[in-house]
């Protein structure tokens, strides 16, 4: 009975997880420019390429003209709405963030800096993050660009205005482009802006400190920089939050969409969007993501690095779906753009994500179209297969500390991205847990990467879950500062692995502490090794397979796993196993033999085998990536299925029916 009833619950949760998703789950992106005469041409070609979400980019409060009177762009947005709507599409608007441009500002007496110097954003020694033509490609001559702080009171208010403006043509929409602090321009980098009054005023205000004289900019060390750091971080995130209750308090059901460029690594906490943070406040995020450029210049080693932030986000976004703005060629002489853009589509597909690849570095265009309308045709026709909510089925989780990331970048990221590659080239089944899903993590095993910052309710909830009999994995100086950075005069994790010597590793019937972190060791030998054009065929005597295979061994002996689905594939596979609407299945992205620029057809992967745990015989289906589904032969003895895939080319879905 009780079997029965964890049946029905699990059965329930992938019937609620269905019906919360609405179109925003389901999007095949293509961007486009606005006017108010070409929105029936912009439809006709969305339905002809199988565009499914329209971006339509008609800035009102990034441009100063239309900041001030958004008179004929509001009648754009809504006409394009209306036909997106009667072709049983959507569509959705792009709007800037803290940015706005003053075209033909040099021989205007009018401009956003002339009109209102107060509102922008200044480094420590008082200069605006005002510039001109050059400064980035879409800056053209005689403009003028300026970036402004969300706490100009005035701004602020008339922003929220056009805001629900933009809410009430009925478009679907509002497509914020990165709300950030101007840190990327040249000479921005490390000045931590912004230093202007208001802000200032804000933080004091906040904390008491003065932030031009009470902290030492850019030293983690200093506990006044960190609440500057921290602070940064909720502005933004109070800001999109801030749009959010506008869009929705005059249409309920407009979604709200940043786009943001950081992802896991040190740049969200220097631009100040944290996708995690934001998530929590907004419908989806648009990712402008990626640790390796354009995919036609991806190393096999960036693509597991993509892979990784791809999995961090659909774990941050929880129920909500998560889209990726990316860019898969730019002329690269020796690489197909068809070949290009379905190694990026299906990475994307196989992380679970939202495929959206734009010509060269803007938003709108595509490098073939022929290719997209393939690709996207064939997202249609298997749609459910990969954005149904995926739930680990017996997972070894990952923790993902937001802390330890804003202070210890550097180091906790290598650590989490190295643990994170190996459980993926060693094909085990993973889950990236989070502060905010600690507590209803249920898997045998959690595994804290360096996660140096841990406050007292996660330190209560990892002793709950280890004193329930789950094994516990503890790298490098996982649990040394508090939430705030602050050292602990005593480690809490120590005591509860019995740690009395932190030189020492230590390993017990239910835990394994290691004083270096093996994932960040793994993640520097596959800096050496993994992207030597030899590798694919000389990977089983490497020396991070030797680091791969040995840590995999300890962590299954350790918490006495059995896994729910055994892969056997070469490191170059990326596999997801998971339960999607009750199939156990298992997602494959190849990326052996790709060469950064040169080579943009993989090595097919051969002979993978499958092993499905199962209580009898099923039917194993197999959809290679634009391909159509086969029925896969297996070999049902001992409560297990196993079966020998056919070649995988870039990528592919197998599952037991």
């Amino acid at each position: 009975m009780l079997r029965n009833l964890a049946v029905f619950l699990c059965s329930l949760s992938v019937v609620w997880g269905q019906a919360s998703q609405d179109w925003s789950h389901y999007v095949r992106i293509a961007g486009h420019s606005l006017r108010l005469d070409n929105a029936d041409q912009i439809v006709h070609g969305a339905t002809d390429t199988n565009v499914f979400g329209i971006e339509v980019d008609n800035d009102i409060p990034g441009r100063y003209e239309s900041f001030l009177d958004p008179t004929e762009k509001l009648k754009a947005i809504h006409t394009v709405a209306e036909k997106a709507h009667a072709a049983g599409n959507y569509a959705f608007v792009y709007i800037a963030g803290t940015e706005c441009i003053t075209a033909h500002a040099a021989s205007s007496p009018h401009s956003m800096a002339k009109d209102h110097p107060d509102w922008l954003q200044r480094k420590i020694t008082g200069e605006p993050a005002l510039f001109g033509g050059g400064s980035a490609f879409w800056i053209r001559e005689g403009d003028e660009d300026v970036w402004i702080t969300p706490f100009a009171p005035e701004w602020r208010k008339i922003y929220m205005e056009r805001v629900r403006q933009i809410a009430g043509t009925g478009i679907d929409g509002v497509y914020v482009d990165i709300p950030y602090w101007m840190t990327h321009f040249d000479g921005w980098e490390d000045s931590w802006v912004s230093f202007d009054d208001y802000t200032v005023a804000a933080f004091k205000a906040k904390t008491g400190l003065n932030a031009k004289t009470d902290l030492k900019l850019g030293d983690f060390r200093d506990a006044n920089f960190r609440k500057w750091a921290d602070f940064r971080i909720d502005a933004l995130t109070d800001f999109v939050r801030e749009i959010d209750a506008n869009v929705k308090a005059v249409n309920p059901k407009c979604k709200t969409i940043p786009e943001i460029y950081p992802g896991i690594e040190e740049s969200a906490v220097r631009v100040g969007s944290d996708v995690y943070e934001m998530y929590r406040v907004v419908d989806t995020i648009a990712h402008e993501y990626s640790t390796g450029g354009r995919s036609a210049g991806r190393t096999p080693l960036a693509w597991f690095q993509d892979m990784v932030g791809m999995y961090s986000f659909r774990a941050f976004a929880g129920t909500k779906p998560s889209w990726m703005l990316s860019y898969s060629w730019e002329k690269e002489k020796q690489i197909p753009p068809g070949e290009a853009m379905q190694n990026l589509a299906m990475a994307q597909l196989m992380a679970g994500t939202n495929t959206w690849d734009a010509q060269g570095h803007v938003m709108s265009g595509s490098n073939d179209i022929q290719t997209r309308k393939l690709i996207f045709g064939w997202i249609k026709e298997h749609e459910k297969t990969f954005f149904l909510p995926r739930e680990p089925v017996r997972p070894i989780g990952v923790y993902f500390s937001p802390h330890s990331r804003n202070y210890f970048a550097k180091e906790f990221i290598e650590s989490y991205r190295g643990i994170m590659m190996l459980l993926l080239q060693s094909h085990l089944d993973f889950q990236i847990v989070t502060p905010r899903t600690l507590g209803a993590f249920r898997g045998p095993a959690l595994i804290l990467p360096d996660a140096r910052c841990l406050g007292n309710q996660e330190l209560d909830a990892i002793g709950s879950y280890a004193n329930s009999g789950n094994t516990v994995i503890a790298t490098g100086e996982t649990g040394r500062y508090d939430e705030t950075g602050a050292p602990r005069e005593t480690n809490r994790l120590h005591k509860l692995l019995g740690i009395t010597n932190p030189a020492e590793k230590k390993t017990s019937k239910k835990s394994i502490y290691y004083p270096a972190c093996p994932g960040r060791a793994y993640y520097a030998q596959l800096a050496k090794e993994f992207n030597d054009p030899a590798a694919p065929g000389n990977w089983e005597q490497s020396e991070f397979n030797k680091l791969r295979r040995a840590f995999a061994a300890e962590i299954l002996e350790v918490s006495g796993l059995n896994p729910a689905v055994e892969v056997a594939a070469s490191p170059f596979v990326a596999t997801q196993v998971a339960r999607v609407d009750g199939r156990v299945s298992v997602f494959l992205a190849n990326f052996k033999g790709l060469r950064s620029k040169e080579v943009a057809r993989q090595i097919p992967e051969q002979n993978v085998t499958v092993t499905f745990s199962t209580a009898g015989p099923g039917t194993i289906a197999f959809l290679p990536f634009l391909g159509n589904v086969q029925k896969v032969a297996g070999t049902f003895t001992g409560g297990k299925v196993t079966c020998t895939l056919p070649p995988i080319d870039k990528g592919a879905v197998v599952w037991l029916e």
